[in-house]
């Protein structure tokens, strides 16, 4: 059985120190893609922007800077406000955004009653799903 939870945000594009963009995102988890977040944001066109990682980065990221390469998250403060930075980078360019680190954490805490960490190769069976491939040859 797939268990899901999403999570309605508003993040924060940020332009330059003093100037950000409100994005409407969504988080989400699913048990049957146990090791990853989904993140959509809505920017205004026909084509929200996608981006899949790493639960476990999501989950370290708001405690302590993690992350290399494409996707960096990090907790900061930021005008008397606790939040976390996302740093994205692609082909096509790099964003850096914000989020309300508290409202991250209690999502992350409702994928953990999903699906505890350290739980997700169980919950993709795949050595059972191997066997019963193997035994149909």
């Amino acid at each position: 059985m797939e268990n899901t939870v999403d999570l309605d945000l508003d993040m924060y594009l940020v332009l330059s120190p003093e100037r950000s963009v409100r994005v409407p995102a969504r988080l989400g988890y699913s048990s049957s893609d146990p090791f990853a977040v989904h993140m959509v944001f809505h920017v205004g066109s026909d084509f929200p922007v996608r981006w899949v990682f790493a639960r476990e980065l999501l989950d370290e990221g708001v405690r302590r800077p993690c992350g290399y390469g494409d996707v960096r998250i990090w907790p900061t403060r930021v005008r008397d406000r606790e939040v976390i930075c996302l740093a994205l980078s692609s082909p096509d360019g790099n964003a850096l955004l914000e989020a309300d680190r508290e409202e991250v954490r209690r999502w992350i805490r409702l994928t953990h009653h999903i699906l505890p960490p350290g739980e997700e190769q169980r919950a993709l069976a795949l050595d059972a799903g191997l066997a019963r491939l193997l035994a149909d040859q």
